[in-house]
């Protein structure tokens, strides 16, 4: 291709401008994400790196693509820092390093993403195809290898696009990313085409395909928002009640905990609540062990007349072993514990050290609780007017948890956090884009109760009906309707994104093995 139709030099190698596009890339991306949430620009975010590797080698591609991830999720995660400096207590130094390995570690799959299609090309398989495809493929594999680390997916982008993102009750969230990357390969066939007048490509079918895809999905999606919504009404109050983390575990101000969700509590239930929700470890004690504290709870959800779900650690007598948990409690209107969940999914380093054995010297970063363990499964609690099923922190992320716990019968999701470790950084905001898209995809409600925001109510379509602001003492209160549950994603989850990861694996086989293309690479 010759860049200078553009203004480019046109560099055989890899030269500064190809470096400045790839990481200009980066940064189109990351501020599509909350915050600044610029949501339209990673519809053309990827445009400079397509640009970039243009006719380059699948290797120079592989390091393009490497450095416009590095740069995309160096810029999204930086609160890392926040949180392995001020609760990990290690130093600067070191805490640059932790966020520089798991940056480098999200930007290899960009990288492969981009060695794939270049290899592709090579023997003539379209970017139209192999780009949306392949990105899709990785992202999903992103989300359960090593544990999985599914945040900032580039279809929670567009979390705030209400209509674009119904697709995901059949999709899930992998839908809406190959819309997203599908424009991108399609405007960057559309500028070789058209500005760069190469004659052997034809970008019309391409913009074709896209136009066709993006109306189906908005003409779906504005028939989705209006369906009513038809299920049984539960007036909720999520408390939020502002606990500065430093002191959350200091037995000092146990107390004073307490007294601020017992105060915040009575005030959102004044005019009546079937569900009150504290956020994730509000009580910082054992509830199935602190006679005073815990019977003062129980007692207020007698008071009220409503069910109670209260963060609090929890512990298990495993023959002879013990199993500390990260747990939620439902407290009945009669004051009587209801039932417990606990969290399945735990946070590395965060809640348990993996191998702790061989790296005594490495601390998790939650104090008050020895290592946890996970719960044994996704369990559905009742509420009288139907069941919820409990999201412990960033569980909310993983959109298999929340299809097991509607799976199980659960007709309101309800999720618990602590984003206090983020500070007043971007975190908190991506923390509840992504959670939006449970409700989506399973068709029910969603309410989040955060200790220090955000807390919001999220209906059973994706619109965050109300939320809090952060650090500030509030509590939210409202209605919504138990959901149904029926959804072709509920019934039969991740089938588009393990499609797209085994077409992945095909274009991996056809690139390596496969006869190079005599004409190039063949475009749509």
């Amino acid at each position: 291709m010759d860049y200078s139709r553009f203004g480019l030099p046109d560099f055989a190698g890899l030269r500064k401008r190809d470096y400045l596009l790839a990481l200009l890339s980066g940064g189109l991306l990351a501020v599509a994400f909350p915050k600044p949430d610029l949501s339209l620009l990673a519809w053309v975010a990827f445009v400079p790196l397509l640009l970039a590797a243009g006719q380059k080698s699948a290797s120079k591609a592989f390091r393009l693509g490497f450095v416009s991830g590095l740069a995309a999720y160096g810029a999204l995660l930086y609160w890392i820092n926040i949180v392995v400096t001020t609760y990990g207590k290690l130093p600067l130094v070191a805490s640059i390093v932790v966020f520089l390995t798991l940056a480098a570690y999200l930007a290899l799959y960009p990288a492969v993403v981009m060695y794939l299609v270049r290899k592709g090309g090579e023997k003539g398989i379209s970017i139209i195809f192999s780009f949306p495809v392949v990105w899709v493929g990785l992202e999903f594999l992103r989300s359960f290898l090593l544990t999985g680390f599914p945040w900032a997916s580039l279809g929670y982008s567009q979390y705030r696009m209400v209509s674009l993102i119904q697709i995901a009750d059949i999709t899930g969230v992998y839908g809406i990313s190959f819309l997203v990357a599908l424009a991108n390969a399609v405007l960057y066939q559309a500028m070789k085409g058209v500005v760069a007048k190469e004659k052997k490509i034809r970008p019309g079918r391409g913009i074709v395909l896209f136009l066709v895809l993006f109306s189906a999905t908005m003409v779906y999606g504005y028939h989705r928002l209006g369906v009513p919504e038809s299920g049984t009404p539960v007036k909720v109050a999520l408390v939020q009640g502002n606990i500065d983390q430093s002191i959350k575990w200091d037995p000092a101000f146990q107390e004073a905990t307490v007294t601020i969700y017992e105060r915040l509590t009575r005030q959102a239930s004044a005019r009546g609540a079937d569900l009150v929700v504290w956020p994730e470890s509000a009580a910082p004690f054992y509830f199935q062990e602190d006679v005073k504290d815990s019977a003062r709870i129980k007692k207020l959800a007698a008071d009220i007349g409503a069910y109670v779900v209260v963060g609090s650690p929890a512990f298990d007598n495993d023959g002879g072993s013990i199993k500390y948990r990260n747990s939620a409690y439902l407290v009945s209107p009669q004051g009587k514990i209801a039932g417990r969940s606990d969290k399945v999914h735990l946070v590395p380093f965060g809640e348990y050290v993996p191998l702790a054995g061989l790296f005594p010297f490495v601390h998790k970063l939650v104090v008050g609780v020895g290592d946890f363990s996970p719960g044994e499964g996704t369990f559905p609690l009742s509420i009288g007017k139907g069941n919820i099923g409990v999201l412990v922190c960033f569980e909310g992320i993983f959109p298999e948890l929340s299809r097991g716990y509607v799976q199980a019968g659960s007709r309101l999701l309800v999720n618990i956090t602590n984003d206090a470790w983020y500070g007043r950084s971007s975190a908190p905001y991506q923390h509840l884009s992504m959670t939006v898209f449970r409700a989506v995809e399973n068709r029910v409600p969603l309410v989040r109760a955060a200790n220090t925001g955000i807390t919001a109510i999220i209906d059973g379509k994706g619109q965050i009906r109300s939320r809090t602001l952060l650090f500030q003492e509030a509590y939210l209160e409202g209605e919504v309707r138990m959901g149904s549950g029926d959804t072709l994603y509920c019934r039969y989850g991740d089938v588009f994104a393990k499609i797209c990861l085994a077409l992945s694996a095909i274009i991996a086989i056809a690139a390596f093995v496969g006869k190079k293309s005599k004409r190039g690479v063949v475009h749509v």
